[in-house]
């Protein structure tokens, strides 16, 4: 029995010596593979970033007003809001060129010194549009004949316009990139560069959210058409990636 556990025992290690060999030949192999990070890209790469800005139009107008009642019984509060919310969206939504959307609804006590505690209800209305004059009067209508209150107001470039102006931009600031490119070249003392990885980013960070302002009027006060500038914002693209400095022919 001990003479076949020791053939058993020569045999595994005549299967295991080889296979061993192998193993270590695949681990040197691959170590070989992996490139050394000291290792020097077979042309210079330089780093070049240009952009292109323009000021451009606000062509949108956001402007959000809420629904808020106090009062003891919280039900009483929350039908009165609910009451003011629907007059104010039928409104909006009977008016041509304004989207109408209703947002957060809120509804909880208030507890203040010397005073009952009391319920405070709440619901947001935001309306868009391009015709900054019929939002405006109808911000001012609903305020005072449905009582309510104004939040804030932003501007923004559509993003039809921004889209057109982006398109515009990327190809001057490409056209910039390009030029700093050969610049860097010729400084490194090369007269040519090829375009390796290159991205394009722009400053679009979505729909500037309405400034939210405490108070509001009294509900029956007559108010006034608010005035309004749109004034500009700054549409800008980035271009930034490798230019590949070579010797011999340009290939772009």
């Amino acid at each position: 029995m001990q003479a076949r556990s020791d053939r058993l025992t020569k045999r595994t290690r005549r299967i295991a010596a080889p296979l061993f060999l192998v193993a270590s030949l695949l681990v040197a192999s691959t170590a070989r593979a992996q490139p050394s990070p000291y290792d020097l890209p077979a042309h210079p790469v330089v780093s070049v970033t240009a952009s292109a800005s323009r000021d451009v139009a606000n062509d949108r107008m956001t402007a959000v007003l809420r629904a808020e009642v106090d009062d003891m019984d919280a039900s009483r509060a929350a039908n009165e809001v609910n009451q003011r919310m629907a007059r104010a969206l039928a409104r909006a939504k009977a008016q041509a060129g304004i989207e109408a959307r209703t947002a957060g609804y809120s509804s909880y006590q208030v507890s203040e010194p010397s005073k009952p505690v009391r319920w405070r209800v709440s619901q947001s209305l935001s309306l868009e549009s391009s015709d900054f004059v019929a939002l405006s009067a109808l911000v001012s209508r609903l305020q005072s004949e449905d009582r309510l209150l104004l939040s804030g107001v932003a501007f923004d470039v559509s993003p039809q316009a921004r889209r057109t102006v982006e398109n515009e931009l990327t190809v001057d600031a490409i056209r910039r990139w390009q030029e700093r490119a050969q610049i860097a070249a010729r400084a490194f003392g090369s007269e040519h560069y090829r375009a390796g990885r290159v991205t394009v980013q722009t400053n679009d960070l979505g729909r500037p959210q309405p400034m939210f302002k405490a108070g509001g009027v009294a509900a029956s006060a007559s108010v006034a058409p608010i005035s309004v500038e749109g004034g500009t914002s700054e549409v800008t693209v980035v271009v930034s990636g490798e230019a590949i400095l070579e010797s011999g022919a340009a290939q772009r």
